[in-house]
Protein backbone atom coordinates (compact mmCIF):
# COMPACT_ATOMS: atom_id res chain seq x y z
CA UNK A 1 0.00 0.00 0.00
CA UNK A 2 2.26 2.37 0.61
CA UNK A 3 4.53 1.78 -2.21
CA UNK A 4 1.40 2.60 -4.46
CA UNK A 5 0.63 5.78 -2.39
CA UNK A 6 4.22 6.69 -3.15
CA UNK A 7 3.67 5.99 -6.86
CA UNK A 8 0.25 7.43 -7.08
CA UNK A 9 1.28 11.02 -4.90
CA UNK A 10 2.21 12.90 -8.56
CA UNK A 11 -1.05 12.12 -9.95
CA UNK A 12 -2.58 13.26 -7.00
CA UNK A 13 -1.01 16.27 -6.88
CA UNK A 14 -1.45 17.18 -10.85
CA UNK A 15 -5.34 16.22 -10.03
CA UNK A 16 -5.39 18.92 -7.13
CA UNK A 17 -3.61 21.24 -9.11
CA UNK A 18 -6.14 20.63 -11.82
CA UNK A 19 -9.34 20.84 -9.25
CA UNK A 20 -8.37 23.87 -7.74
CA UNK A 21 -8.01 25.50 -11.25
CA UNK A 22 -11.18 24.73 -12.19
CA UNK A 23 -13.51 24.86 -9.19
CA UNK A 24 -11.84 27.89 -7.34
CA UNK A 25 -14.72 31.07 -7.45
CA UNK A 26 -16.52 28.90 -10.40
CA UNK A 27 -18.99 31.70 -10.29
CA UNK A 28 -17.23 34.80 -10.63
CA UNK A 29 -17.17 34.76 -14.06
CA UNK A 30 -20.71 36.54 -15.45
CA UNK A 31 -22.51 34.16 -18.07
CA UNK A 32 -21.12 34.17 -21.32
CA UNK A 33 -23.54 34.41 -24.34
CA UNK A 34 -23.56 30.27 -25.08
CA UNK A 35 -24.36 29.50 -21.10
CA UNK A 36 -27.26 31.76 -21.17
CA UNK A 37 -28.57 30.45 -24.43
CA UNK A 38 -27.97 26.70 -22.74
CA UNK A 39 -29.39 27.51 -19.87
CA UNK A 40 -32.64 28.83 -21.44
CA UNK A 41 -32.94 25.33 -23.15
CA UNK A 42 -32.95 23.83 -19.79
CA UNK A 43 -35.99 26.12 -18.29
CA UNK A 44 -37.89 25.03 -21.69
CA UNK A 45 -36.82 21.78 -21.10
CA UNK A 46 -38.50 22.20 -17.36
CA UNK A 47 -41.86 23.24 -18.74
CA UNK A 48 -41.80 20.44 -21.94
CA UNK A 49 -40.41 17.57 -19.52
CA UNK A 50 -37.30 17.01 -22.68
CA UNK A 51 -35.43 18.80 -24.87
CA UNK A 52 -36.13 19.17 -27.93
CA UNK A 53 -33.23 19.05 -30.48
CA UNK A 54 -32.96 21.24 -33.05
CA UNK A 55 -30.34 20.04 -35.83
CA UNK A 56 -29.49 24.10 -36.54
CA UNK A 57 -28.56 24.15 -33.04
CA UNK A 58 -25.20 21.95 -34.33
CA UNK A 59 -24.89 20.53 -30.44
CA UNK A 60 -26.12 17.43 -29.42
CA UNK A 61 -29.02 16.72 -26.52
CA UNK A 62 -26.75 15.25 -24.10
CA UNK A 63 -25.10 18.03 -22.40
CA UNK A 64 -28.36 20.09 -21.97
CA UNK A 65 -29.82 17.38 -20.27
CA UNK A 66 -27.23 17.17 -17.69
CA UNK A 67 -27.42 21.05 -17.11
CA UNK A 68 -31.16 20.04 -16.64
CA UNK A 69 -30.42 17.63 -13.86
CA UNK A 70 -27.85 19.88 -11.90
CA UNK A 71 -29.79 22.95 -12.20
CA UNK A 72 -33.09 20.86 -10.65
CA UNK A 73 -29.91 19.72 -7.86
CA UNK A 74 -28.22 22.74 -7.11
CA UNK A 75 -30.76 25.56 -7.99
CA UNK A 76 -30.78 28.35 -10.89
CA UNK A 77 -27.05 29.37 -10.35
CA UNK A 78 -24.19 29.88 -12.82
CA UNK A 79 -21.61 27.85 -10.58
CA UNK A 80 -24.20 25.13 -10.62
CA UNK A 81 -24.30 24.71 -14.63
CA UNK A 82 -20.76 25.03 -15.18
CA UNK A 83 -19.86 22.55 -11.61
CA UNK A 84 -20.67 19.58 -14.32
CA UNK A 85 -18.14 20.65 -16.55
CA UNK A 86 -15.66 21.38 -14.53
CA UNK A 87 -15.89 18.26 -13.01
CA UNK A 88 -15.81 16.80 -16.95
CA UNK A 89 -12.19 18.78 -17.57
CA UNK A 90 -10.45 17.47 -14.52
CA UNK A 91 -11.68 13.94 -15.68
CA UNK A 92 -10.32 14.42 -18.69
CA UNK A 93 -6.95 15.05 -16.67
CA UNK A 94 -7.08 11.82 -15.24
CA UNK A 95 -7.84 9.69 -18.00
CA UNK A 96 -4.71 11.77 -19.86
CA UNK A 97 -2.91 9.87 -16.63
CA UNK A 98 -4.46 6.66 -18.02
CA UNK A 99 -3.15 6.84 -21.29
CA UNK A 100 -0.07 5.26 -19.40
CA UNK A 101 -0.26 1.90 -20.75
CA UNK A 102 0.33 3.11 -23.88
CA UNK A 103 3.24 5.78 -23.49
CA UNK A 104 5.08 5.12 -20.04
CA UNK A 105 4.14 6.69 -16.68
CA UNK A 106 6.16 9.48 -17.22
CA UNK A 107 4.85 10.41 -20.42
CA UNK A 108 1.24 10.04 -19.78
CA UNK A 109 2.30 12.53 -16.08
CA UNK A 110 3.72 15.19 -17.98
CA UNK A 111 0.92 15.25 -20.42
CA UNK A 112 -1.21 15.01 -17.54
CA UNK A 113 0.10 18.19 -15.67
CA UNK A 114 0.28 20.48 -18.91
CA UNK A 115 -3.34 19.65 -19.66
CA UNK A 116 -3.93 20.36 -15.82
CA UNK A 117 -2.68 23.64 -16.29
CA UNK A 118 -3.17 24.49 -20.00
CA UNK A 119 -5.41 28.30 -20.53
CA UNK A 120 -7.64 26.65 -23.06
CA UNK A 121 -8.28 23.69 -20.79
CA UNK A 122 -9.19 25.80 -17.76
CA UNK A 123 -10.73 28.44 -19.06
CA UNK A 124 -13.12 26.48 -21.40
CA UNK A 125 -13.44 23.63 -18.15
CA UNK A 126 -14.96 26.90 -16.17
CA UNK A 127 -17.77 27.18 -18.72
CA UNK A 128 -20.83 25.61 -19.36
CA UNK A 129 -20.61 24.47 -23.16
CA UNK A 130 -20.66 21.22 -24.46
CA UNK A 131 -16.88 21.25 -25.62
CA UNK A 132 -15.41 18.90 -22.84
CA UNK A 133 -17.66 16.05 -23.31
CA UNK A 134 -16.43 15.70 -26.42
CA UNK A 135 -13.08 16.07 -25.49
CA UNK A 136 -13.88 13.01 -23.04
CA UNK A 137 -15.48 11.40 -25.71
CA UNK A 138 -12.45 11.26 -28.25
CA UNK A 139 -9.65 10.27 -25.39
CA UNK A 140 -12.35 7.36 -24.31
CA UNK A 141 -12.48 6.30 -28.25
CA UNK A 142 -8.70 6.77 -28.57
CA UNK A 143 -7.49 4.94 -25.14
CA UNK A 144 -10.21 1.82 -26.21
CA UNK A 145 -8.59 1.68 -29.81
CA UNK A 146 -5.28 1.53 -28.88
CA UNK A 147 -5.95 -1.32 -26.23
CA UNK A 148 -7.41 -3.22 -28.27
CA UNK A 149 -4.79 -2.73 -30.81
CA UNK A 150 -2.05 -3.82 -27.80
CA UNK A 151 -4.06 -6.20 -26.01
CA UNK A 152 -7.93 -6.90 -27.42
CA UNK A 153 -9.52 -6.24 -23.80
CA UNK A 154 -12.86 -6.62 -23.19
CA UNK A 155 -12.94 -2.83 -21.49
CA UNK A 156 -11.35 -1.33 -24.07
CA UNK A 157 -14.05 -2.43 -26.94
CA UNK A 158 -16.31 -0.47 -24.28
CA UNK A 159 -14.45 2.33 -24.35
CA UNK A 160 -14.66 3.01 -27.88
CA UNK A 161 -18.64 2.11 -27.80
CA UNK A 162 -18.82 4.39 -24.90
CA UNK A 163 -16.93 7.26 -26.30
CA UNK A 164 -18.55 6.68 -29.70
CA UNK A 165 -21.71 7.38 -27.92
CA UNK A 166 -20.43 10.38 -25.99
CA UNK A 167 -19.17 12.11 -29.27
CA UNK A 168 -22.81 11.30 -31.11
CA UNK A 169 -24.51 12.54 -28.46
CA UNK A 170 -22.00 16.37 -27.95
CA UNK A 171 -21.51 17.60 -31.17
CA UNK A 172 -21.91 17.26 -34.62
CA UNK A 173 -18.48 17.83 -35.20
CA UNK A 174 -17.96 14.16 -34.34
CA UNK A 175 -17.84 12.96 -37.91
CA UNK A 176 -14.85 15.48 -38.54
CA UNK A 177 -12.83 13.22 -35.44
CA UNK A 178 -14.18 10.38 -36.83
CA UNK A 179 -12.86 10.48 -39.93
CA UNK A 180 -9.35 11.67 -38.96
CA UNK A 181 -9.12 8.53 -36.83
CA UNK A 182 -10.06 6.42 -39.80
CA UNK A 183 -8.02 7.41 -41.84
CA UNK A 184 -4.83 7.59 -39.29
CA UNK A 185 -5.26 3.93 -38.50
CA UNK A 186 -3.91 3.02 -43.03
CA UNK A 187 -1.84 5.88 -42.81
CA UNK A 188 -0.32 4.32 -39.60
CA UNK A 189 0.25 0.85 -41.58
CA UNK A 190 1.69 2.53 -44.82
CA UNK A 191 3.80 4.66 -42.40
CA UNK A 192 5.32 1.50 -41.08
CA UNK A 193 6.26 0.44 -44.93
CA UNK A 194 8.62 3.33 -45.12
CA UNK A 195 9.89 3.61 -41.79
CA UNK A 196 9.46 0.75 -39.46
CA UNK A 197 7.99 1.38 -36.22
CA UNK A 198 9.27 0.43 -32.59
CA UNK A 199 6.98 -2.78 -32.59
CA UNK A 200 6.15 -5.65 -34.42
CA UNK A 201 3.48 -6.13 -37.00
CA UNK A 202 -0.06 -7.07 -35.82
CA UNK A 203 -2.65 -6.49 -33.11
CA UNK A 204 -3.03 -8.30 -30.17
CA UNK A 205 -5.84 -11.44 -29.75
CA UNK A 206 -9.05 -10.12 -29.42
CA UNK A 207 -10.32 -11.51 -26.06
CA UNK A 208 -14.03 -9.72 -26.63
CA UNK A 209 -17.10 -11.70 -27.96
CA UNK A 210 -19.55 -11.11 -30.73
CA UNK A 211 -21.38 -10.88 -27.82
CA UNK A 212 -19.33 -7.65 -26.21
CA UNK A 213 -20.34 -5.98 -29.34
CA UNK A 214 -23.45 -6.68 -29.83
CA UNK A 215 -24.06 -5.35 -26.14
CA UNK A 216 -22.02 -1.96 -27.19
CA UNK A 217 -24.31 -1.82 -30.16
CA UNK A 218 -27.14 -1.76 -28.51
CA UNK A 219 -26.19 0.75 -25.74
CA UNK A 220 -25.44 3.41 -28.82
CA UNK A 221 -28.11 2.63 -30.76
CA UNK A 222 -30.61 2.87 -26.94
CA UNK A 223 -28.88 5.87 -25.77
CA UNK A 224 -28.69 7.95 -29.34
CA UNK A 225 -32.39 7.28 -29.68
CA UNK A 226 -33.14 8.09 -25.96
CA UNK A 227 -31.57 11.53 -26.07
CA UNK A 228 -32.36 12.59 -29.30
CA UNK A 229 -36.15 11.80 -29.53
CA UNK A 230 -36.34 13.73 -26.03
CA UNK A 231 -36.84 10.34 -24.03
CA UNK A 232 -38.90 9.26 -26.66
CA UNK A 233 -41.08 12.19 -26.09
CA UNK A 234 -40.27 14.16 -29.56
CA UNK A 235 -39.61 11.29 -32.29
CA UNK A 236 -38.92 13.69 -34.70
CA UNK A 237 -35.78 14.49 -33.61
CA UNK A 238 -34.40 11.30 -34.49
CA UNK A 239 -33.96 12.49 -38.52
CA UNK A 240 -31.95 15.30 -36.94
CA UNK A 241 -28.99 13.08 -36.96
CA UNK A 242 -28.80 13.57 -40.47
CA UNK A 243 -30.52 16.80 -41.57
CA UNK A 244 -27.99 18.68 -39.41
CA UNK A 245 -25.04 18.28 -41.47
CA UNK A 246 -26.58 20.15 -44.66
CA UNK A 247 -26.75 22.96 -42.63
CA UNK A 248 -23.86 22.71 -40.61
CA UNK A 249 -21.77 22.31 -43.64
CA UNK A 250 -23.15 25.52 -44.87
CA UNK A 251 -22.43 27.56 -41.95
CA UNK A 252 -18.73 25.90 -41.82
CA UNK A 253 -18.61 26.68 -45.46
CA UNK A 254 -19.91 30.75 -44.80
CA UNK A 255 -18.73 31.67 -41.65
CA UNK A 256 -21.77 32.88 -40.43
CA UNK A 257 -20.06 36.17 -38.42
CA UNK A 258 -17.28 34.14 -36.64
CA UNK A 259 -15.18 33.08 -39.94
CA UNK A 260 -11.42 33.38 -39.18
CA UNK A 261 -8.28 32.67 -41.02
CA UNK A 262 -6.69 28.99 -41.83
CA UNK A 263 -4.10 29.60 -39.71
CA UNK A 264 -6.42 30.67 -36.76
CA UNK A 265 -5.66 27.88 -34.52
CA UNK A 266 -2.05 28.35 -34.89
CA UNK A 267 -2.22 31.80 -33.46
CA UNK A 268 -3.98 30.63 -30.15
CA UNK A 269 -1.48 27.57 -30.23
CA UNK A 270 1.13 29.93 -30.21
CA UNK A 271 -0.23 33.20 -27.79
CA UNK A 272 -1.06 30.38 -24.92
CA UNK A 273 -0.30 26.74 -25.64
CA UNK A 274 2.96 26.10 -25.62
CA UNK A 275 3.40 22.82 -24.44
CA UNK A 276 0.74 21.83 -27.25
CA UNK A 277 3.04 23.63 -29.61
CA UNK A 278 5.95 21.08 -28.57
CA UNK A 279 3.78 18.57 -29.11
CA UNK A 280 2.91 19.65 -32.67
CA UNK A 281 6.40 19.42 -33.43
CA UNK A 282 6.53 16.09 -32.01
CA UNK A 283 3.55 15.21 -34.37
CA UNK A 284 6.42 15.95 -37.53
CA UNK A 285 9.27 13.59 -35.48
CA UNK A 286 7.13 10.85 -35.17
CA UNK A 287 8.07 9.70 -39.00
CA UNK A 288 11.61 8.59 -37.78
CA UNK A 289 12.18 5.03 -37.61
CA UNK A 290 11.37 3.43 -34.22
CA UNK A 291 8.96 5.34 -33.48
CA UNK A 292 6.31 3.36 -32.10
CA UNK A 293 2.90 3.42 -33.50
CA UNK A 294 0.20 4.67 -30.92
CA UNK A 295 2.39 8.34 -31.25
CA UNK A 296 2.25 7.85 -35.03
CA UNK A 297 -1.24 7.19 -34.74
CA UNK A 298 -2.29 10.57 -32.38
CA UNK A 299 0.10 12.44 -35.04
CA UNK A 300 -1.41 11.90 -38.19
CA UNK A 301 -5.32 12.30 -36.15
CA UNK A 302 -3.84 15.21 -34.31
CA UNK A 303 -2.96 16.91 -37.56
CA UNK A 304 -5.52 15.73 -39.46
CA UNK A 305 -8.28 17.43 -37.09
CA UNK A 306 -6.28 20.42 -36.41
CA UNK A 307 -6.18 20.62 -40.74
CA UNK A 308 -9.86 20.04 -41.45
CA UNK A 309 -10.96 22.56 -38.62
CA UNK A 310 -8.31 25.04 -40.40
CA UNK A 311 -10.18 24.59 -43.23
CA UNK A 312 -13.26 25.85 -42.14
CA UNK A 313 -14.26 28.92 -42.20
CA UNK A 314 -16.07 29.30 -38.96
CA UNK A 315 -14.17 29.25 -35.83
CA UNK A 316 -14.97 29.80 -32.29
CA UNK A 317 -11.90 29.19 -29.65
CA UNK A 318 -13.03 26.94 -27.54
CA UNK A 319 -13.24 24.03 -30.17
CA UNK A 320 -9.22 24.47 -29.39
CA UNK A 321 -9.97 21.75 -26.75
CA UNK A 322 -10.76 19.39 -28.77
CA UNK A 323 -7.64 19.57 -30.80
CA UNK A 324 -4.96 19.86 -28.81
CA UNK A 325 -5.34 16.86 -26.49
CA UNK A 326 -3.96 14.62 -28.91
CA UNK A 327 -0.58 17.11 -28.83
CA UNK A 328 -0.56 17.60 -24.93
CA UNK A 329 0.08 13.51 -25.20
CA UNK A 330 2.96 13.58 -27.61
CA UNK A 331 4.42 16.29 -25.76
CA UNK A 332 4.31 13.94 -22.56
CA UNK A 333 6.37 11.51 -24.71
CA UNK A 334 9.16 13.80 -25.75
CA UNK A 335 9.36 15.03 -22.34
CA UNK A 336 10.02 11.68 -20.57
CA UNK A 337 12.52 10.93 -23.42
CA UNK A 338 14.24 14.26 -22.94
CA UNK A 339 14.20 13.82 -19.09
CA UNK A 340 15.22 10.01 -19.70
CA UNK A 341 17.74 11.04 -22.62
CA UNK A 342 19.44 14.40 -20.25
CA UNK A 343 18.15 13.10 -16.57
CA UNK A 344 16.65 16.74 -14.47
CA UNK A 345 18.10 19.62 -16.59
CA UNK A 346 15.27 18.27 -19.01
CA UNK A 347 12.72 17.91 -16.22
CA UNK A 348 13.22 21.45 -14.67
CA UNK A 349 13.01 23.37 -17.97
CA UNK A 350 9.61 21.21 -18.82
CA UNK A 351 8.54 22.33 -15.16
CA UNK A 352 9.43 25.79 -15.75
CA UNK A 353 7.65 25.74 -18.93
CA UNK A 354 4.52 24.34 -17.17
CA UNK A 355 5.08 27.02 -14.27
CA UNK A 356 4.42 30.22 -16.41
CA UNK A 357 1.82 28.28 -18.78
CA UNK A 358 0.10 27.74 -15.14
CA UNK A 359 0.84 31.99 -14.05
CA UNK A 360 -0.89 32.84 -17.62
CA UNK A 361 -3.67 30.78 -16.76
CA UNK A 362 -4.31 31.69 -13.38
CA UNK A 363 -4.21 35.91 -15.03
CA UNK A 364 -6.54 35.22 -17.51
CA UNK A 365 -8.65 33.22 -15.60
CA UNK A 366 -9.15 35.00 -12.77
CA UNK A 367 -8.14 38.36 -13.44
CA UNK A 368 -8.68 39.33 -17.17
CA UNK A 369 -11.56 36.93 -18.04
CA UNK A 370 -13.73 39.75 -19.22
CA UNK A 371 -10.72 41.51 -21.05
CA UNK A 372 -11.91 41.17 -24.66
CA UNK A 373 -8.13 41.83 -26.18
CA UNK A 374 -7.67 37.97 -24.93
CA UNK A 375 -8.87 35.97 -27.82
CA UNK A 376 -10.26 33.46 -25.89
CA UNK A 377 -12.81 35.77 -24.10
CA UNK A 378 -14.98 35.51 -26.94
CA UNK A 379 -18.95 37.05 -27.21
CA UNK A 380 -17.92 36.99 -23.39
CA UNK A 381 -20.59 39.07 -21.01
CA UNK A 382 -19.43 41.97 -19.24
CA UNK A 383 -19.29 42.87 -15.73
CA UNK A 384 -21.72 45.65 -16.60
CA UNK A 385 -24.26 43.06 -16.43
CA UNK A 386 -23.85 43.57 -12.51
CA UNK A 387 -25.15 47.20 -12.84
CA UNK A 388 -28.50 45.23 -13.33
CA UNK A 389 -28.37 42.05 -11.58
CA UNK A 390 -27.04 43.71 -8.48
CA UNK A 391 -29.94 46.19 -7.14
CA UNK A 392 -32.27 43.01 -8.72
CA UNK A 393 -31.30 40.73 -6.49
CA UNK A 394 -30.65 42.91 -3.58
CA UNK A 395 -34.63 43.77 -3.71
CA UNK A 396 -35.51 39.99 -4.24
CA UNK A 397 -33.71 39.15 -0.90
CA UNK A 398 -35.67 41.75 0.99
CA UNK A 399 -38.75 40.55 -0.11
CA UNK A 400 -39.55 37.79 -2.78
CA UNK A 401 -42.26 39.35 -4.21
CA UNK A 402 -40.04 41.07 -5.59
CA UNK A 403 -39.64 38.75 -8.37
CA UNK A 404 -43.21 40.02 -9.57
CA UNK A 405 -41.01 42.90 -11.05
CA UNK A 406 -41.27 44.02 -14.78
CA UNK A 407 -38.90 44.88 -17.12
CA UNK A 408 -38.51 45.46 -20.76
CA UNK A 409 -35.53 44.77 -22.33
CA UNK A 410 -35.13 46.44 -25.71
CA UNK A 411 -31.50 45.43 -27.33
CA UNK A 412 -31.14 43.18 -29.85
CA UNK A 413 -28.52 40.41 -28.69
CA UNK A 414 -29.71 40.20 -25.31
CA UNK A 415 -28.35 36.62 -24.49
CA UNK A 416 -27.85 35.46 -21.52
CA UNK A 417 -30.00 37.96 -19.94
CA UNK A 418 -33.49 35.42 -20.36
CA UNK A 419 -31.47 32.93 -17.89
CA UNK A 420 -30.54 35.44 -15.47
CA UNK A 421 -33.95 36.52 -15.33
CA UNK A 422 -35.70 33.31 -15.60
CA UNK A 423 -37.46 33.52 -11.80
CA UNK A 424 -39.00 37.09 -13.51
CA UNK A 425 -41.79 36.07 -14.79
CA UNK A 426 -43.00 39.85 -16.43
CA UNK A 427 -39.69 40.52 -18.49
CA UNK A 428 -40.47 41.70 -21.83
CA UNK A 429 -38.01 41.48 -24.82
CA UNK A 430 -38.63 43.95 -28.16
CA UNK A 431 -36.71 44.22 -30.74
CA UNK A 432 -36.04 46.82 -33.29
CA UNK A 433 -39.66 45.86 -34.84
CA UNK A 434 -41.90 45.71 -31.66
CA UNK A 435 -42.24 47.78 -28.50
CA UNK A 436 -43.96 47.15 -25.25
CA UNK A 437 -47.43 48.30 -25.04
CA UNK A 438 -46.52 50.09 -21.63
CA UNK A 439 -42.93 51.47 -21.94
CA UNK A 440 -42.66 52.31 -18.03
CA UNK A 441 -41.58 49.52 -16.00
CA UNK A 442 -39.74 48.43 -12.67
CA UNK A 443 -36.39 48.50 -15.04
CA UNK A 444 -35.29 48.93 -18.82
CA UNK A 445 -32.71 48.21 -20.84
CA UNK A 446 -32.65 50.42 -23.87
CA UNK A 447 -30.16 49.88 -26.85
CA UNK A 448 -28.19 53.56 -27.77
CA UNK A 449 -30.36 53.96 -31.18
CA UNK A 450 -33.34 53.73 -29.52
CA UNK A 451 -33.09 56.08 -26.38
CA UNK A 452 -34.61 59.17 -28.10
CA UNK A 453 -37.68 56.74 -28.98
CA UNK A 454 -37.82 55.61 -25.67
CA UNK A 455 -37.68 58.51 -23.19
CA UNK A 456 -40.16 60.45 -25.04
CA UNK A 457 -42.62 57.77 -24.03
CA UNK A 458 -41.40 57.73 -20.41
CA UNK A 459 -44.21 58.91 -17.43
CA UNK A 460 -41.76 58.07 -14.40
CA UNK A 461 -38.53 58.92 -13.05
CA UNK A 462 -34.99 56.49 -13.25
CA UNK A 463 -31.86 56.25 -12.05
CA UNK A 464 -29.68 55.70 -15.49
CA UNK A 465 -26.67 53.56 -16.07
CA UNK A 466 -24.54 53.08 -19.10
CA UNK A 467 -24.53 49.24 -19.85
CA UNK A 468 -22.46 46.85 -22.49
CA UNK A 469 -23.55 43.92 -22.59
CA UNK A 470 -20.20 42.23 -24.24
CA UNK A 471 -17.70 43.13 -26.91
CA UNK A 472 -18.96 44.29 -30.16
CA UNK A 473 -22.17 45.49 -29.17
CA UNK A 474 -23.43 48.67 -28.69
CA UNK A 475 -23.82 50.55 -25.67
CA UNK A 476 -26.78 50.59 -23.90
CA UNK A 477 -28.78 52.59 -21.10
CA UNK A 478 -29.86 50.73 -18.03
CA UNK A 479 -32.78 52.86 -15.95
CA UNK A 480 -34.02 51.63 -12.14
CA UNK A 481 -37.36 52.97 -11.47
CA UNK A 482 -36.91 55.62 -8.68
CA UNK A 483 -40.18 54.35 -7.41
CA UNK A 484 -38.92 50.94 -6.99
CA UNK A 485 -34.72 51.45 -6.25
CA UNK A 486 -34.35 54.51 -4.24
CA UNK A 487 -33.89 52.80 -1.11
CA UNK A 488 -30.98 51.24 -2.48
CA UNK A 489 -29.69 54.59 -3.97
CA UNK A 490 -29.86 57.10 -0.62
CA UNK A 491 -29.63 60.67 -1.72
CA UNK A 492 -29.12 59.84 -5.45
CA UNK A 493 -31.32 62.31 -7.50
CA UNK A 494 -32.73 61.01 -10.64
CA UNK A 495 -31.15 60.97 -13.78
CA UNK A 496 -34.33 60.81 -16.00
CA UNK A 497 -37.55 62.70 -15.59
CA UNK A 498 -40.16 62.81 -17.89
CA UNK A 499 -40.59 66.37 -19.71
CA UNK A 500 -37.33 67.67 -18.45
CA UNK A 501 -34.80 68.71 -21.14
CA UNK A 502 -31.82 67.05 -20.98
CA UNK A 503 -28.30 69.87 -20.55
CA UNK A 504 -27.54 71.10 -24.11
CA UNK A 505 -24.12 70.50 -24.51
CA UNK A 506 -22.13 73.64 -24.12
CA UNK A 507 -18.27 74.85 -24.75
CA UNK A 508 -16.29 73.23 -21.79
CA UNK A 509 -15.20 75.37 -19.63
CA UNK A 510 -11.32 76.27 -18.65
CA UNK A 511 -9.54 74.44 -16.06
CA UNK A 512 -9.07 76.06 -12.92
CA UNK A 513 -5.55 77.73 -12.24
CA UNK A 514 -3.33 75.34 -10.80
CA UNK A 515 -2.74 76.02 -6.87
CA UNK A 516 0.13 77.16 -5.40
CA UNK A 517 2.33 74.64 -3.89
CA UNK A 518 2.26 74.21 -0.16
CA UNK A 519 5.25 74.13 2.10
Amino acid sequence: MKANIKDRWPEALILLVAAIARLTLLGMKPPHFDEGVNGWFVDQMTHTGYYHYDPTNYHGPFHFYVLFLAQRLLGRHIWALRLPLALASVAAVWLSARFERFIGRGAALWAAAAMAVSPACIFYGRYAIHEYWLVLSLMACAWGLAGLWQSGERQCLWAVWIGLTGAVLTKETYAIHLGCCALALPLVWLLGRLSPAAEADGAARQQWTGRDMLLGALMFAGCVAFFYSGAFMDLKGLKGLYTTFSAWAETGRKGNGHEKPWFYWLTLLWRYEWPACLGLLAALLTVWPRTPRFPRALAIYGCGALAAYSIIRYKTPWCIVSLTWPFLLLFGTRTAAAVRKLGWPAAAAAAVLLAANLAYATVLNFFRYTDATEPYVYVQTFNDINKLMNPLNALVARNGANYQMTGNIMVDSYHPLPWLLGDFPHIGYYNDDDTPSTMDADFLLVEDTRIDDVEQALHDAYFTEPLTLRDAQEESRLYLSVRKFRTLFPGRKPDFEPGKEKPKPGKPKPAPAAEPAGP
